[in-house]
């Protein structure tokens, strides 16, 4: 199994960057694909980036590509998720997913482990 806890969300104004961190725990983070996914009131959650157990693949979503950076450190099973130039539309809440896979996963429904969220709101 492997746990999930979030951090590094908060307010901040459009164009700014914010990193967000994932900490894991249990044997099995550095052989799982992890993504960071997003999910707002009244719509589903979508994943907005995804890195393949190695850190050899990348997935990102049309909406934060060329803006977010996935990247994982394996040796501290810790991923991150970079956002720079921050949108109004970036505002939701940010959960860190891990599945049992060693390619990417781009579904919400292949991600068996979830962390709690953190909030990311981004002004005008």
């Amino acid at each position: 199994q492997v746990q999930l806890v979030e951090s590094g969300g908060g307010l901040v104004q459009a164009g700014a960057s914010l990193t967000l961190s994932c900490a894991a725990s249990g044997s099995t983070f550095s052989h799982s694909a992890i993504g960071w996914c997003r999910q707002v009131p009244g719509k589903e959650r979508e994943v907005v980036a995804a890195i393949s157990w190695n850190g050899g693949s990348f997935y990102y979503s049309d909406s934060v590509k060329g803006r977010f950076i996935i990247s994982r450190d394996n040796a501290k099973n810790t991923a991150f998720l970079q956002m720079n130039s921050l949108k109004p539309e970036d505002t939701a809440i940010y959960y860190c997913a891990a599945a049992p896979s060693q390619v990417i996963a781009t579904r919400t429904i292949q991600y068996d482990y979830w962390g709690q969220g953190t909030q990311v709101t981004v002004s005008s």
